[in-house]
């Protein structure tokens, strides 16, 4: 791939699936078979673009056809493969609250206070809903915060942050324990 910034993550081929040359994909899009529309998909391998075909759900992934795969051997080829597309062939978002998750990065997260705490450098997933990983930029040290609205109250693109309102662990007064 030439230039990973213009590029979005979609997903990631898994296992092979039976033995016609289906693969399992673990698809980061809102609705999981969308990824079957956005037409030949990019790919961490240097010269390789997949099309997807027949694709289907099949509870937490997705599986589906990949065009000139036909057989069990060349799909397990595949395993780890991950998949992008370039970020022009993405609609743009009608409303100012939507917005991709590629958008996030870069963007200085703000207290409510408006006090800058760091930027936006990834937005992850592991499993239990996403999070707002945000990097001081003095220390380097990076922190995750739950991507809810509570937390995150307000996105704003346009004007290039976030607030973020950090959850506090222990109630208010009371000392850690050493």
């Amino acid at each position: 791939m030439d230039s990973k910034a213009n590029k979005i993550f979609l997903g990631q081929i898994g296992a092979a699936h039976g033995i016609k040359g289906q693969v399992r994909i673990a698809t980061h899009t809102q609705d999981p078979e969308a990824i079957g529309s956005y037409g030949p998909l990019e790919t961490d391998r240097p010269g390789l673009t997949i099309t997807l075909t027949k694709v289907r759900l099949q509870k937490n992934v997705v599986i589906a056809h990949i065009k000139g795969i036909s057989d069990r051997t060349a799909a397990e080829q595949l395993n780890g493969v991950s998949l992008y597309i370039d970020r022009e062939k993405l609609p743009e978002t009608e409303d100012e609250d939507d917005f991709y998750h590629a958008d996030l990065i870069g963007l200085d997260a703000r207290l409510e206070s408006g006090v800058t705490i760091g930027k936006v450098s990834a937005v992850p997933n592991f499993g239990a809903g996403d999070l707002i990983e945000v990097r001081d930029p003095q220390s380097g040290d990076t922190f995750l915060y739950p991507f809810t609205r509570a937390v995150v109250p307000h996105v704003d693109i346009a004007g290039g942050f976030l607030t973020i309102v950090v959850p506090m662990d222990a109630p208010e007064g009371e000392e850690e324990p050493d």
